[in-house]
Protein backbone atom coordinates (compact mmCIF):
# COMPACT_ATOMS: atom_id res chain seq x y z
CA UNK A 1 0.00 0.00 0.00
CA UNK A 2 1.28 3.47 -0.84
CA UNK A 3 0.67 6.91 0.54
CA UNK A 4 -2.36 7.51 -1.66
CA UNK A 5 -4.46 4.78 -0.06
CA UNK A 6 -8.11 5.80 -0.12
CA UNK A 7 -10.81 5.03 2.38
CA UNK A 8 -14.09 3.85 0.88
CA UNK A 9 -17.19 6.04 0.83
CA UNK A 10 -15.98 9.47 1.97
CA UNK A 11 -18.32 11.16 4.46
CA UNK A 12 -20.72 13.85 3.33
CA UNK A 13 -19.53 17.46 3.68
CA UNK A 14 -20.20 19.04 7.08
CA UNK A 15 -20.72 22.64 8.13
CA UNK A 16 -17.25 23.75 9.25
CA UNK A 17 -18.56 26.11 11.93
CA UNK A 18 -20.70 23.62 13.88
CA UNK A 19 -18.89 21.27 16.29
CA UNK A 20 -19.32 17.59 15.57
CA UNK A 21 -19.01 16.72 19.26
CA UNK A 22 -19.31 18.82 22.44
CA UNK A 23 -18.65 17.84 26.05
CA UNK A 24 -19.68 20.40 28.67
CA UNK A 25 -18.65 20.50 32.35
CA UNK A 26 -18.16 16.74 32.73
CA UNK A 27 -17.55 15.46 36.25
CA UNK A 28 -16.97 11.91 37.46
CA UNK A 29 -16.14 10.71 40.96
CA UNK A 30 -15.27 7.25 42.24
CA UNK A 31 -15.67 7.29 46.01
CA UNK A 32 -13.80 10.33 47.32
CA UNK A 33 -11.65 10.68 44.19
CA UNK A 34 -12.66 13.10 41.44
CA UNK A 35 -11.43 11.46 38.23
CA UNK A 36 -12.80 14.05 35.77
CA UNK A 37 -13.36 17.57 37.07
CA UNK A 38 -15.41 20.18 35.13
CA UNK A 39 -14.06 19.18 31.71
CA UNK A 40 -15.36 20.87 28.54
CA UNK A 41 -14.17 20.52 24.94
CA UNK A 42 -15.39 20.44 21.34
CA UNK A 43 -14.34 18.56 18.22
CA UNK A 44 -14.78 20.20 14.82
CA UNK A 45 -15.40 18.33 11.56
CA UNK A 46 -12.12 17.11 10.06
CA UNK A 47 -10.19 17.81 13.26
CA UNK A 48 -7.94 15.55 15.33
CA UNK A 49 -8.19 16.49 19.01
CA UNK A 50 -5.47 14.90 21.11
CA UNK A 51 -5.94 14.22 24.81
CA UNK A 52 -2.66 13.89 26.70
CA UNK A 53 -1.80 13.62 30.37
CA UNK A 54 -0.04 11.38 32.90
CA UNK A 55 -1.44 8.07 34.10
CA UNK A 56 -4.51 8.75 36.21
CA UNK A 57 -5.22 12.09 34.53
CA UNK A 58 -8.73 10.99 33.49
CA UNK A 59 -8.16 10.27 29.78
CA UNK A 60 -9.75 6.81 29.63
CA UNK A 61 -12.68 7.82 31.87
CA UNK A 62 -13.30 10.75 29.52
CA UNK A 63 -13.35 8.42 26.50
CA UNK A 64 -15.70 6.04 28.32
CA UNK A 65 -18.12 8.88 29.08
CA UNK A 66 -17.97 9.99 25.44
CA UNK A 67 -18.87 6.44 24.37
CA UNK A 68 -21.74 6.10 26.85
CA UNK A 69 -19.91 3.35 28.74
CA UNK A 70 -19.61 5.47 31.90
CA UNK A 71 -22.29 7.93 33.03
CA UNK A 72 -20.98 11.33 34.16
CA UNK A 73 -22.12 12.53 37.58
CA UNK A 74 -22.86 15.89 35.98
CA UNK A 75 -22.33 17.67 32.68
CA UNK A 76 -23.56 16.95 29.17
CA UNK A 77 -22.39 15.36 25.92
CA UNK A 78 -23.90 16.39 22.58
CA UNK A 79 -22.88 14.82 19.30
CA UNK A 80 -23.71 14.45 15.65
CA UNK A 81 -26.58 16.83 14.88
CA UNK A 82 -28.04 17.44 18.32
CA UNK A 83 -28.02 13.92 19.76
CA UNK A 84 -27.08 13.66 23.44
CA UNK A 85 -25.68 11.06 25.83
CA UNK A 86 -27.05 9.00 27.45
CA UNK A 87 -30.49 9.60 25.89
CA UNK A 88 -29.36 8.89 22.33
CA UNK A 89 -26.44 6.60 23.17
CA UNK A 90 -27.44 3.93 20.66
CA UNK A 91 -27.83 6.42 17.79
CA UNK A 92 -24.52 8.13 18.61
CA UNK A 93 -22.58 4.85 18.87
CA UNK A 94 -24.00 3.79 15.50
CA UNK A 95 -22.14 6.73 13.95
CA UNK A 96 -18.87 6.41 15.88
CA UNK A 97 -15.81 4.31 15.20
CA UNK A 98 -13.85 3.03 18.20
CA UNK A 99 -10.34 1.60 18.56
CA UNK A 100 -9.84 0.70 22.21
CA UNK A 101 -6.55 0.46 24.05
CA UNK A 102 -6.77 -3.33 24.19
CA UNK A 103 -7.30 -5.79 21.35
CA UNK A 104 -10.97 -6.83 21.06
CA UNK A 105 -10.75 -8.75 17.78
CA UNK A 106 -12.45 -12.15 17.64
CA UNK A 107 -9.66 -14.75 17.53
CA UNK A 108 -11.91 -17.39 15.93
CA UNK A 109 -12.69 -15.37 12.79
CA UNK A 110 -10.48 -14.39 9.87
CA UNK A 111 -9.71 -10.75 9.15
CA UNK A 112 -12.51 -10.56 6.58
CA UNK A 113 -14.93 -12.34 8.91
CA UNK A 114 -14.10 -9.95 11.77
CA UNK A 115 -15.26 -7.08 9.58
CA UNK A 116 -18.38 -8.91 8.40
CA UNK A 117 -19.47 -9.95 11.90
CA UNK A 118 -18.79 -6.50 13.40
CA UNK A 119 -20.93 -4.86 10.72
CA UNK A 120 -23.89 -6.97 11.85
CA UNK A 121 -23.83 -5.14 15.22
CA UNK A 122 -24.83 -2.01 13.28
CA UNK A 123 -27.67 -3.82 11.54
CA UNK A 124 -25.84 -3.78 8.19
CA UNK A 125 -26.91 -6.38 5.67
CA UNK A 126 -24.34 -8.77 4.23
CA UNK A 127 -24.96 -7.28 0.79
CA UNK A 128 -24.03 -3.85 2.19
CA UNK A 129 -20.76 -4.77 3.87
CA UNK A 130 -19.48 -7.47 1.48
CA UNK A 131 -18.30 -4.98 -1.20
CA UNK A 132 -16.63 -2.81 1.46
CA UNK A 133 -14.58 -5.60 3.09
CA UNK A 134 -11.92 -5.79 0.34
CA UNK A 135 -11.65 -1.97 0.32
CA UNK A 136 -11.25 -1.81 4.09
CA UNK A 137 -8.63 -4.56 4.06
CA UNK A 138 -6.77 -2.74 1.31
CA UNK A 139 -6.90 0.50 3.34
CA UNK A 140 -5.42 -1.38 6.31
CA UNK A 141 -2.69 -2.91 4.07
CA UNK A 142 -4.11 -6.36 4.90
CA UNK A 143 -5.46 -7.57 1.55
CA UNK A 144 -2.98 -10.46 1.65
CA UNK A 145 -4.22 -11.45 5.13
CA UNK A 146 -7.97 -11.60 4.44
CA UNK A 147 -8.18 -15.27 5.45
CA UNK A 148 -5.70 -15.09 8.35
CA UNK A 149 -6.91 -15.06 11.95
CA UNK A 150 -5.80 -12.31 14.37
CA UNK A 151 -3.47 -14.71 16.17
CA UNK A 152 -1.42 -15.02 12.98
CA UNK A 153 -0.92 -11.25 12.65
CA UNK A 154 1.77 -8.95 14.04
CA UNK A 155 0.81 -6.30 16.58
CA UNK A 156 0.80 -3.60 13.92
CA UNK A 157 -1.44 -5.67 11.64
CA UNK A 158 -3.91 -6.27 14.49
CA UNK A 159 -4.08 -2.54 15.23
CA UNK A 160 -4.74 -1.79 11.56
CA UNK A 161 -7.43 -4.47 11.47
CA UNK A 162 -9.01 -2.84 14.53
CA UNK A 163 -8.96 0.48 12.65
CA UNK A 164 -10.54 -1.11 9.55
CA UNK A 165 -13.20 -2.68 11.77
CA UNK A 166 -13.95 0.74 13.30
CA UNK A 167 -14.66 2.04 9.77
CA UNK A 168 -17.28 -0.55 8.74
CA UNK A 169 -20.17 1.80 9.60
CA UNK A 170 -18.48 4.77 7.83
CA UNK A 171 -18.32 6.83 11.07
CA UNK A 172 -18.02 10.60 11.13
CA UNK A 173 -16.01 10.51 14.36
CA UNK A 174 -13.33 8.04 15.45
CA UNK A 175 -12.35 7.62 19.10
CA UNK A 176 -8.91 6.09 19.49
CA UNK A 177 -7.54 5.20 22.93
CA UNK A 178 -3.73 4.90 22.67
CA UNK A 179 -3.93 3.18 19.26
CA UNK A 180 -0.18 2.63 18.75
CA UNK A 181 0.89 1.46 22.22
CA UNK A 182 3.21 -1.54 21.94
CA UNK A 183 3.98 -1.09 18.23
CA UNK A 184 7.46 -0.85 16.74
CA UNK A 185 8.43 2.38 14.94
CA UNK A 186 7.62 1.08 11.44
CA UNK A 187 4.16 -0.11 12.53
CA UNK A 188 3.47 3.19 14.29
CA UNK A 189 4.40 5.18 11.18
CA UNK A 190 2.10 3.08 8.98
CA UNK A 191 -0.74 3.59 11.48
CA UNK A 192 -0.07 7.36 11.46
CA UNK A 193 -0.22 7.36 7.65
CA UNK A 194 -3.62 5.68 7.70
CA UNK A 195 -4.97 8.14 10.29
CA UNK A 196 -3.75 11.07 8.19
CA UNK A 197 -5.61 9.66 5.19
CA UNK A 198 -8.81 9.54 7.29
CA UNK A 199 -8.35 13.16 8.38
CA UNK A 200 -7.81 14.18 4.75
CA UNK A 201 -11.10 12.43 3.93
CA UNK A 202 -12.89 14.66 6.47
CA UNK A 203 -13.18 12.27 9.40
CA UNK A 204 -12.81 13.66 12.91
CA UNK A 205 -10.65 11.92 15.50
CA UNK A 206 -10.46 12.03 19.29
CA UNK A 207 -7.08 10.52 20.18
CA UNK A 208 -5.51 9.71 23.53
CA UNK A 209 -1.79 8.99 23.45
CA UNK A 210 1.35 8.81 25.58
CA UNK A 211 3.55 9.50 22.54
CA UNK A 212 4.28 13.19 22.19
CA UNK A 213 5.65 12.81 18.64
CA UNK A 214 2.33 11.14 17.71
CA UNK A 215 0.33 14.01 19.22
CA UNK A 216 2.47 16.62 17.48
CA UNK A 217 2.23 14.85 14.12
CA UNK A 218 -1.50 14.05 14.06
CA UNK A 219 -3.34 16.51 16.27
CA UNK A 220 -4.61 19.90 15.15
CA UNK A 221 -5.42 20.73 18.80
CA UNK A 222 -4.42 19.31 22.16
CA UNK A 223 -6.17 18.97 25.49
CA UNK A 224 -3.73 18.53 28.41
CA UNK A 225 -5.30 16.85 31.45
CA UNK A 226 -3.91 16.41 34.95
CA UNK A 227 -5.82 15.14 37.99
CA UNK A 228 -9.00 15.20 35.92
CA UNK A 229 -8.78 18.89 35.04
CA UNK A 230 -7.96 20.65 31.78
CA UNK A 231 -4.70 22.53 32.38
CA UNK A 232 -4.02 23.64 28.79
CA UNK A 233 -5.69 23.58 25.36
CA UNK A 234 -4.56 24.75 21.94
CA UNK A 235 -2.56 23.98 18.82
CA UNK A 236 0.68 22.08 19.59
CA UNK A 237 3.07 24.77 18.28
CA UNK A 238 1.06 27.54 19.97
CA UNK A 239 1.22 25.75 23.33
CA UNK A 240 4.96 25.22 22.98
CA UNK A 241 5.49 28.90 22.17
CA UNK A 242 3.24 30.01 25.05
CA UNK A 243 4.75 27.87 27.80
CA UNK A 244 8.38 27.22 26.82
CA UNK A 245 11.62 28.90 25.88
CA UNK A 246 12.48 28.11 22.24
CA UNK A 247 15.90 26.45 22.78
CA UNK A 248 16.81 23.43 24.89
CA UNK A 249 20.33 22.18 25.65
CA UNK A 250 20.56 18.72 27.22
CA UNK A 251 23.75 17.86 29.12
CA UNK A 252 24.69 14.37 30.23
CA UNK A 253 27.90 12.57 31.07
CA UNK A 254 30.85 13.82 33.15
CA UNK A 255 29.92 16.73 35.38
CA UNK A 256 26.49 17.40 33.83
CA UNK A 257 24.62 17.60 37.14
CA UNK A 258 27.31 19.83 38.70
CA UNK A 259 27.01 22.21 35.73
CA UNK A 260 23.28 22.51 36.41
CA UNK A 261 24.20 24.18 39.73
CA UNK A 262 27.13 26.18 38.35
CA UNK A 263 27.15 29.80 37.08
CA UNK A 264 26.25 28.33 33.65
CA UNK A 265 22.66 28.22 34.86
CA UNK A 266 22.59 32.00 34.40
CA UNK A 267 22.61 31.42 30.63
CA UNK A 268 19.21 29.71 30.91
CA UNK A 269 15.73 30.90 31.88
CA UNK A 270 15.43 27.70 33.91
CA UNK A 271 17.29 24.44 34.46
CA UNK A 272 15.74 21.06 35.24
CA UNK A 273 17.40 17.79 36.21
CA UNK A 274 15.98 14.37 35.41
CA UNK A 275 18.07 11.33 36.24
CA UNK A 276 21.57 11.99 34.93
CA UNK A 277 20.52 14.68 32.44
CA UNK A 278 20.38 18.46 32.94
CA UNK A 279 18.00 20.45 30.74
CA UNK A 280 18.83 24.11 30.11
CA UNK A 281 15.84 26.05 28.71
CA UNK A 282 16.93 29.29 27.07
CA UNK A 283 15.81 32.03 24.69
CA UNK A 284 19.09 31.69 22.75
CA UNK A 285 21.50 28.77 23.22
CA UNK A 286 24.52 30.35 21.53
CA UNK A 287 25.99 31.87 24.72
CA UNK A 288 25.56 28.64 26.66
CA UNK A 289 27.08 26.51 23.90
CA UNK A 290 30.09 28.84 23.67
CA UNK A 291 30.57 28.77 27.44
CA UNK A 292 30.40 24.98 27.53
CA UNK A 293 33.25 24.70 25.06
CA UNK A 294 34.69 21.23 24.51
CA UNK A 295 34.52 19.45 27.87
CA UNK A 296 35.88 15.91 27.96
CA UNK A 297 33.22 13.29 28.62
CA UNK A 298 30.36 15.78 28.54
CA UNK A 299 27.65 15.12 25.95
CA UNK A 300 25.53 18.01 24.69
CA UNK A 301 22.39 18.02 22.59
CA UNK A 302 20.96 21.32 21.33
CA UNK A 303 17.40 21.20 19.97
CA UNK A 304 14.18 23.23 19.72
CA UNK A 305 11.62 22.86 22.50
CA UNK A 306 9.06 20.17 21.78
CA UNK A 307 5.79 18.75 23.03
CA UNK A 308 7.51 16.44 25.50
CA UNK A 309 9.07 19.49 27.19
CA UNK A 310 5.61 21.04 27.39
CA UNK A 311 4.12 17.87 28.85
CA UNK A 312 6.83 17.62 31.51
CA UNK A 313 6.62 21.31 32.42
CA UNK A 314 2.85 21.21 32.85
CA UNK A 315 2.51 17.83 34.56
CA UNK A 316 5.91 17.31 36.24
CA UNK A 317 8.69 14.77 35.82
CA UNK A 318 7.70 12.39 38.62
CA UNK A 319 6.66 8.88 37.65
CA UNK A 320 2.93 8.18 37.94
CA UNK A 321 1.77 4.65 38.57
CA UNK A 322 -0.99 3.26 36.35
CA UNK A 323 -4.46 4.12 37.49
Amino acid sequence: MGHNAAVPTPPSPLTPLSPLFRASHLRKRYGTTTVVDDLSFEIAPGECLGVIGPNGAGKTTTIRMCLGLTTPDSGSIEALDGLSMPRDARAIKARLGVVSQFDTLDPDFSCAENLMVYARYFGMRRSEIAPRVPQLLEFAALSHKADAKPGELSGGMRRRLSLARALVNDPQLLMLDEPTTGLDPQARHLMWERLQVLLAQGKSILLTTHFMDEAERLCSRLLVLDHGRKIAEGRPRDLIAEHLEPDVVELYGNGALELARSPLKDFAARVEVSGETAFFYTQDARGLMAALGDRSGLRTFHRPANLEDLFLKLTGRQIREDG
